[in-house]
């Protein structure tokens, strides 16, 4: 875990659990924008301390990075061991899973293992995730659990299997989260994807379209037009978090203006 400051944030702590160069990224320098201390988690603990030193720097804000496996029960409990050390989790925000082919894969071909792992990063992370902080929420009658989602939460793709299962699992995650907890103050909501996130305006270097890591969706094909900015979607994962509650959103779709109506 590495901190990045030495100020303590008079508000809560937001835990961002997928982070990578774009949605991830964003979502968290919003928040650390909005003067909340950002934990930041993923797999790769050098390129998140690289974004947690960047967020720090622009927004002048705290910021930590924790490596978390979010498919390993003990690496998600040690994680949040380390983001509880910071103080109250406000706001969670899974933006987690297992990065899928671009190319569908014959359903007799798909290996166990390889839909085991999809749906132990999608849903089970997700499921452990929310299990650390739900109770420091309820104790404090408030706090935000935002799941990220994409089309395949809503709709079985034929070659994707692994993909849909562990999406279709998050949404009812959320829903059954939303039913439980929003009576008792903490507002739980699923932000669906349509489309495929690209680099912030502005950003469009050779590294942005390199490889992604957990939470983000490798962007190989097309140019700018079409693809959603990442700090234009954090916007909404804020809006989220600050709605009153009693007008709660407990899921949203966000489409790009020129896509294409099915």
């Amino acid at each position: 875990m590495r901190s990045m400051s030495s100020s303590a944030s008079s508000r809560g702590i937001a835990a961002i659990v997928g982070v990578g160069p774009q949605l991830g990224r964003s979502i968290a320098r919003k928040f650390a924008h909005e003067g909340y201390t950002v934990a930041i988690l993923a797999r790769d603990l050098e390129r998140l301390s690289r974004f947690a030193d960047e967020i720090a720097r622009e927004e002048k804000a705290q910021v930590f990075a924790i490596r978390i496996d979010c498919s390993n029960l003990r690496s998600v409990r040690e994680a949040f061991e380390g983001v509880l050390s910071l103080g109250f989790v406000e706001v969670l925000v899974y933006n987690a899973y297992q990065p899928a082919s671009w190319n569908p894969t014959n359903f007799t071909h798909i290996r166990v293992e390889q839909f085991e792992k999809a749906i132990a990063v999608s849903s089970v992370g997700a499921f452990h995730c929310a299990q650390q902080v739900l109770p420091g929420m309820v104790e404090r009658g408030r706090g935000t659990v935002l799941f990220s989602g994409c089309s395949a939460s809503l709709n079985g793709f034929a070659g994707y299997s692994e993909l849909c299962c562990g999406r279709f699992a998050v949404r009812g995650l959320s829903q059954c989260l939303a039913r439980e907890f929003q009576p008792l103050g903490i507002h739980v909501a699923h932000v669906i994807i349509h489309g495929i996130v690209g680099a912030p305006r502005g950003l469009m270097s050779s590294t942005s379209q390199q490889g992604l890591l957990v939470g983000e969706q490798e962007q190989q094909r097309g140019g700018r037009d079409g693809l959603m900015d990442p700090d234009a979607l954090a916007q909404t994962y804020w809006y989220l978090h600050i709605q009153d509650r009693c007008a709660w959103t407990q899921e949203i779709d966000l489409h790009p203006s020129n896509q294409r109506c099915t």
